[in-house]
């Protein structure tokens, strides 16, 4: 016969189902979460405008605009700058789409031991 070693723990013992229920309840809350996140877009502009990216809200690319006239394509050095204001525009909406990461799993991970804040986890 096995004892549980569970029932040290005194009180009438240890309720797994409603740990397992818990549980699920927050894997749910947590998959909706990014659901919402994946759907939710921000911008990152740089240089008045002549370069935006849109950036969801787990942290993907999923779009670039140029305004025209701005930048010369046979211009080694335009061409340069143009990958420069890309990229600080993405991270200017990587740092946006981290924020609101943050507010919207923030809450789901700050009950567990040992979780780091989303923008640590890649979120």
């Amino acid at each position: 016969m096995t004892q549980n070693p569970f029932d040290a723990l005194g009180g009438g013992g240890f309720d797994m189902n409603a740990l397992l229920q818990q549980a699920q309840q927050m894997q749910e809350q947590l998959a909706s979460a990014q659901e919402r996140l994946a759907d939710t877009v921000v911008d990152g502009t740089v240089a008045g405008g002549a370069v935006t990216v849109q950036v969801n809200g787990v942290g993907e690319l999923v779009g670039v605009e140029i305004k025209a006239g701005g930048f010369d394509g046979s211009d080694p050095d335009d061409l340069s700058d143009l990958g420069d204001m890309i990229v600080a525009a993405y991270r200017d909406a990587k740092a946006q789409a981290d924020a609101l990461a943050g507010e919207a799993l923030g809450p789901l991970a700050g009950g567990l031991p040992g979780a780091e804040p989303p923008g640590k986890l890649g979120f």
